[in-house]
């Protein structure tokens, strides 16, 4: 017998910040098959480009309620080449780089790890602020929620 088709998901995630380090947003963009939209946002005080980054991709595949075929797009090399070709390694050598150095952002690489594995995922690579409307989308959440997370009043 053969299984079922996944369900197939368009996911787009984008991070920035302003300052690095400094306020930082993540924003992803979800489509399902049947056009189906969803977005979502976050945003942090104190953080990083590469950990909002990466925090977009993990809250994107979080938040699939069942495990689905996903092509996720991001322009975020790091996030790419970080899951596709460096995190084995790491993961086999307790969380060191070649050069036995600590892996930056250890705790959200390992979140990655644990959201992407219940998908079939395929990650792409897209050139930031070329055109890529997704991108451009995940991107203007990003900044949404920094824009938000500014406007709140300070809680002491």
């Amino acid at each position: 017998m053969t299984e079922p088709a996944l369900p197939k998901v368009i996911v787009a995630t984008d991070g920035a910040c302003k300052g690095n380090p400094g306020i930082g947003g993540w924003g992803a963009l979800l489509r399902a098959a049947n056009g189906t939209e969803k977005t979502l946002m976050g945003a942090e005080a104190h953080t990083t480009n590469n950990r909002m980054e990466l925090t977009g991709a993990i809250e994107a595949l979080n938040a699939l309620t069942r495990p689905a075929a996903v092509i996720l797009s991001t322009d975020s090399a790091y996030v790419r080449d970080g899951i596709t070709k460096w995190i084995h390694g790491w993961k086999r050598n307790g969380w060191k780089t070649a050069d036995k150095k600590p892996v930056k952002n250890a705790d959200l690489w390992q979140a990655l790890l644990d959201a992407a594995a219940r998908h079939k995922v395929e990650w792409r690579w897209v050139k930031g602020h070329s055109g890529d409307p997704d991108n451009e989308r995940a991107d203007m959440l990003a900044n949404e929620a920094i824009t938000n997370l500014r406007s709140q009043p300070h809680r002491g």
